[in-house]
């Protein structure tokens, strides 16, 4: 019997070639960032928890270095509250050292709350305002002396000018004129009571805002003080001409009137808002964009010049034909810039006007002086109301 040929087992059949495989390299998996975000993460808080630390040793240690020169300086001590020459030669010294991302209001912000602190530990003041809280002045009140003072609402002008003539208070700070409405009347009226002088002035830009907690369609009633009322006037006429106008005593009381009553909205601060829970339904919407309120800082204290001063002067001269022409001449003969004029009726039967001036320069300085002193010659009545250094305006 013939052997079975079993030489084909061992053959092997090859398989057919694999198509070559691209030489592209794979992207990598999704893991490996996660891991990456994680350790960035990770080493950012560590940076942050390690600034942290730093910032709080150098923010105590220059409060400390504020204290020694506060208590080491006689004529500082002296001006603890108030020393605006200080004050700008610091903001200058800020604003040049700064170069972002932070913008320099916060920064001041940051510097003036370490002066107020500082302050408040060797002495507070009590500084009167026209409240309540939250208020444009108060605001201003905060720009000037910061947290740690004693700010005191108040709720009329007068009372601003009583707190401080009686010693209830060191300071006082009023608005004094708008760049859209002008002068403001009551405040100009009490110069005219009180021997009180202005020794500072705070210039701020003021934004108004439409806040409430109702739909802008389902608003029917606006609230605020006539001021703010006058400034958003064309606004008001061509978006909410449904809706009616109520005059308030100030715009923080119109934002508290808003967080209670259906339908309502305030004119009144960003801060405002926040204070009482409502929405900005619209912001900004002054009419006039670069609306400024000056508010004047009212109390004893004389400034020594600056090099950037204005004086303020109440002034009443004989009621005659050339009688105003000829005293403001003395202005235009020591080449001083007359800035600001308004004129009041007197009071009673007596007739004629009183004048508040306002003009550049410090009465230390002599060309003032020989001002002052040709006017005063003319004058029925001649008080300067106080020499101070201009300030800038706070956005």
């Amino acid at each position: 019997m013939a052997k079975k040929d079993t030489s084909r087992k061992s053959v092997k059949k090859t398989p057919p070639p694999r198509p070559a495989k691209s030489r592209t390299p794979a992207k990598p998996s999704p893991a490996p960032k996660t891991v990456v975000v994680k350790k960035t993460a990770a080493s950012t808080e560590t940076k942050l928890k390690a600034v942290d630390a730093e910032l709080i040793k150098v923010l105590n240690r220059r409060t400390e270095l504020t204290l020694e020169a506060l208590v080491a300086d006689p004529v500082t001590r002296h001006q603890l509250w108030f020393n605006p020459q200080a004050e700008q030669e610091l903001w200058e010294r800020v604003d040049a050292l700064n170069v972002g991302p932070l913008p320099q209001s916060a920064v001041r912000a940051v510097f003036r709350e370490i002066l107020s602190a500082a302050r408040a530990k060797i002495r507070t003041v009590r500084v009167a305002y026209l409240g309540p809280s939250f208020s444009f002045t108060h605001l201003a009140a905060l720009e000037r002396f910061g947290k740690s003072a004693d700010l005191i609402p108040v709720n009329t002008i007068a009372s601003v000018f009583e707190e401080v003539n009686r010693g209830h208070a060191e300071y006082g700070i009023v608005p004094i004129e708008n760049s859209t409405d002008g002068r403001i009347v009551d405040t100009l009226d009490m110069f005219t009571r009180l021997p009180l002088r202005i020794c500072g002035e705070v210039l701020m830009s003021v934004h108004h805002n439409l806040l409430s907690r109702s739909p802008r369609g389902e608003i029917s009633e606006i609230y605020s003080k006539p001021q703010a009322l006058s400034q958003c006037r064309d606004w008001l006429a061509r978006n909410m001409p449904q809706a009616r106008t109520i005059e308030m005593t100030s715009t923080s009381a119109a934002a508290q009137l808003a967080r209670d009553k259906p339908g309502a909205a305030a004119i009144a601060t960003r801060q405002a808002a926040v204070q009482y829970e409502l929405q900005i339904v619209a912001e900004k919407i002054e009419d006039n964009a670069h609306n400024v309120t000056r508010f004047a800082i009212i109390g004893e204290e004389e400034t020594r010049p600056s090099g950037r001063d204005r004086t303020a002067l109440l002034l009443q001269i004989p009621h005659a034909p050339g009688a105003l022409s000829e005293a403001l001449s003395a202005f235009k003969a020591n080449n001083i810039n007359l800035t600001w004029i308004e004129s009041f009726p007197l009071r009673g039967a007596e007739s004629g006007y009183l004048f508040f001036l306002d003009f550049e320069g410090h009465r230390k300085e002599q060309r003032v002086q020989k001002a002052l002193q040709f006017v005063e010659k003319k004058a029925v009545r001649m008080e300067v109301l106080g020499s101070y250094p201009r300030s800038e305006v706070v956005e």
